[in-house]
């Protein structure tokens, strides 16, 4: 996953990603409000939902402490971090203030 890690997160359109876990109840919550996002983006974004648990190694680079997590990269820079659940629209808005 590491080095494609670094393809995906590499590209022009705008990548967030979404580090959880499957025991984790917000992270529930976060993945139908993402599939919104994606519906209402399209194509100006890339989504990519990462396993805490299976992939520790870049957890821990991207010093992800709790779950839900969301990264926005462009071009490998990372441009946002959160972590927690937010709101569909707070989403929208911050991946089209770097967009």
């Amino acid at each position: 996953m590491k080095d494609n890690f670094s393809n995906i997160i590499d590209s022009t359109t705008p990548v967030l990603i979404d580090f959880y876990a499957d025991w984790c109840g917000p992270c529930k919550m976060l993945a139908p409000i993402l599939k919104e996002v994606k519906e209402e983006l399209g194509d100006s974004i890339k989504i990519v939902k990462i396993d805490v648990d299976k992939n520790q190694t870049l957890a821990a680079k991207y010093q992800v402490r709790g779950v839900p997590t969301m990264l926005l990269f462009k071009d490998g820079k990372q441009l946002w971090r959160q972590s927690g659940v937010l709101q569909k629209q707070n989403i929208i808005s911050i991946v089209k203030s770097y967009t």
